[in-house]
């Protein structure tokens, strides 16, 4: 990108509705007259989606005295105290973007470390951030980067981030992060007003906040949740959420490289189709506001429909049902097709020798759940088990492209219907022009690490209940093994299977899929199938527990205690409960049952069923924190930095205490070969995750 003409660079720019600093002639001190006042940048300022010779920019300056325009000036410089200013250019904001600014800065040098600030025209400056650019592509040097996901600001505190700047900030240069892929739900779109709490404030132990008022809103699943109803709404999400200290400084730490999940949009969305615990509803309109408040309050280089350097080109839909679909279940109607199409977040990024990083988008082009269709309801009728055979998931999610043909009829528990899926095609997550530029990419990428970037975990939620007591709950053992959770990569079998085969089938090496959405750090293998099917592994698999998001480990630990099932995900004790449910995903239910009963961890182990998950080594369903990633030209090192629950803001400076640092390290395999796993404990006690 350095090589970029200024001309083309300025082109570059136009397409990302940003505007253009290109470097200076001549390197000096500021003349800005910069005086810092925060109070008018609510929002701080971010850096985000650097290559080896630019990166965005942005801030926010509102205005409340009546103007429709001003206008800003960036400066950037390779010192802190800007006596090095080396580009400086005028940017516009308006109240058409909300009084956002986005600046790509050009003419850079890789891998340099460089500092920004915006100033209005009265001099009153933003605070300082600090960015960096990528490497060169034939850089040698290891890299590193952070991935997090899943950031509820009413149900907690960004501990977080305050613990990863803290230590970067102590760590020697060349072992700092350089980036931070955020994999989604950056914001929550349903909040709860003080009414819609219950009566103690509480959810489970966390003390709810409230610090989103909608300027419209709707009430959306019964009456317990608000959600947006209009762009101000979700533009108030971005308001709130980007006031937090801990984020705010984060973001002004590092280049942020973000890729939006299901919160961003819809809590039950895909394509423009909203939903809110209610059913499916056509959300067009509300899937292009969403787009838009993402595009501009995060500096990323994705591209709207439009070129205008001053305001996301929002197109003019109307929230039509979608009734016809093409065969990867994409939505032909011409408004959805219109919200999907209005920014495009699939992308791309290069980080010197060794990282390749390929980032797709689940949620835009998802075909329709297959799990949640009404034919399924009297397979289940009266059924309360929290978990279904992996068969039928199979079914469901292959259709007429199952492997081994479609089964006339679906079976479960002395019930059958037909099966209804048996003439339709798989489900897809990606879509069909994403999925050929994904696998395109893959084929393409020459870095030593081949990173995917998913909102969505790859790994199999699979458990097996034929073990289970009669007196807990009765499973056939025809009905085989079972899965947890549906909705993400480990029930999209088909289309898994196809990424999988194609990094097998091209001799792809160092692949390696980064994920979030699950509330909890899961660590293993990349695989298509498992026993009794081939387990042929093709790479490693990493999922990061959330910033604040709570998740199984909490339901179920203040769920019923009467719940015959409870043993299976939680062990009471005198000391505390803890998440048997970690023992059962990864060792198999005989495994949780065995050490809820006696508390013998090593008991545990040896009754473990080595073919439930081969393809784990480690899950905890009740973790919070986040993932580094140290890369290099002969292993990968994928440290899970986790954090008691956030119920509060620390009040230290590294973001209060840890629970644990677990090491997951795996050397480069050659093509054909299996990669192999292993975990350290640093520090800490993960308790029951290995």
């Amino acid at each position: 990108m350095a090589t970029l003409s200024r001309r083309h660079f300025l082109q570059l720019a136009t397409a990302l509705g940003a505007t253009l600093a290109w470097g200076c002639a001549s390197v000096g001190p500021s003349k800005s007259g910069w005086r810092e006042r925060r109070d008018l940048y609510p929002q701080g300022v971010a850096s985000g989606d650097p290559d080896a010779g630019s990166v965005l920019l942005w801030t926010r300056r509102p205005y409340d005295d009546g103007r429709a325009r001003a206008t800003l000036v960036v400066e950037v410089a390779e010192d802190p105290g800007f006596e090095r200013v080396i580009a400086t250019t005028a940017a516009p904001v308006s109240a058409a973007s909300d009084w956002t600014c986005r600046v790509l800065v050009g003419d850079l040098k890789p891998a340099r470390e460089y500092w920004y600030r915006f100033v209005d025209e009265e001099g009153h400056g933003s605070r300082i951030g600090r960015t960096l650019t990528a490497p060169a592509a034939d850089d040698p040097r290891p890299a590193r980067f952070a991935f997090v996901s899943c950031q509820s600001l009413p149900e907690g505190a960004f501990n977080a981030y305050r613990r990863m700047i803290f230590e970067d900030e102590r760590a020697p240069p060349d072992a700092r992060l350089g980036f931070v892929l955020h994999l989604g739900d950056f914001i929550y779109e349903v909040v709860q007003y003080p009414d819609q709490v219950a009566a103690n404030g509480k959810r489970y132990d966390r003390t709810i906040t409230f610090p989103v008022t909608f300027p419209d809103g709707q009430k959306v699943a019964g009456g317990r949740f608000m959600a947006p109803a209009s762009l101000a709404d979700y533009r108030a999400l971005y308001h709130a959420y980007l006031r937090d200290p801990d984020l705010q400084d984060a973001r002004a730490r590092w280049p942020f490289v973000p890729i939006w999940d299901n919160h961003e949009f819809s809590w039950q969305g895909w394509q423009s189709i909203a939903g809110f615990g209610e059913g499916p509803v056509p959300g067009q309109r509300l899937k292009v506001w969403a787009n838009q408040a993402w595009f501009e309050f995060q500096p990323a280089r994705v591209l709207p429909a439009g070129t205008s350097l001053e305001a996301f080109p929002a197109p003019e839909v109307e929230d039509v049902e979608v009734t016809e679909f093409d065969d990867t279940g994409l939505g032909l109607e011409p408004n959805n097709l219109a919200a999907i199409d209005s920014l495009i977040a699939y992308r791309a990024l290069r980080w010197g020798r060794h990282i390749d990083l390929l980032i797709t988008d689940q949620r835009s082009f998802r075909s329709p759940d297959p799990s949640n269709r009404p034919e399924l309801a009297p397979l289940f009728e009266g059924d309360t088990l929290p978990f279904y055979p992996e068969e039928i998931a199979r079914q469901l999610d292959g259709g007429r492209d199952t492997a081994g043909g479609p089964a006339p009829v679906l079976r479960y528990r002395g019930r059958e219907i037909p099966n209804f899926r048996a003439n339709e095609p798989a489900q897809s997550m990606l879509g069909a022009k994403q999925k050929a530029w994904f696998l395109e990419r893959l084929r393409g990428a020459s870095a030593t690490w081949k990173i995917w970037g998913s909102s969505l975990g790859t790994t199999d939620w699979r458990i097996d209940p034929r073990h289970l007591p009669k007196e807990v709950a009765e499973w056939r053992a025809e009905d085989g093994y079972a899965i947890l959770a549906g909705g993400d990569w480990g029930g999209c079998y088909v289309e898994r299977a196809q990424i999988f085969d194609t990094v097998r089938d091209a001799g792809i090496t160092g692949f390696a899929a980064v994920a979030g959405d699950r509330h909890a750090f899961w660590a293993g293998y990349a695989a298509k199938d498992l026993p009794p099917r081939a387990f042929e592994p093709v790479g490693v698999s990493f999922v990061g527990g959330s910033i604040t998001s709570p998740g199984m480990g909490e339901a179920w630990e203040f769920g019923r205690r009467d719940n015959p099932l409870r043993p299976l995900f939680i062990a009471d004790r005198e000391t505390g409960p803890e998440p048997v449910m970690n023992l059962m995903i990864n060792h198999g239910v005989r495994a949780a049952l065995e050490y809820t009963r006696t508390g013998d961890l090593a008991a545990a182990h040896a009754v473990s069923n080595p073919d439930n998950a081969p393809h784990l080594s480690f899950v905890d369903m009740a973790g919070h924190g986040y993932a580094t990633v140290r890369v290099d030209g002969e292993r990968m090192r994928t440290d899970f930095v986790c954090i008691p629950r956030p119920l509060t803001r620390a009040g230290t400076a590294d973001g209060g205490p840890l629970r644990y640092r677990v090491r997951h390290e795996v050397a480069l395999w050659r093509a054909g070969e299996r990669p192999e796993l292993h975990t350290t404990v640093l520090e800490g006690d993960p308790g029951l995750a290995i």
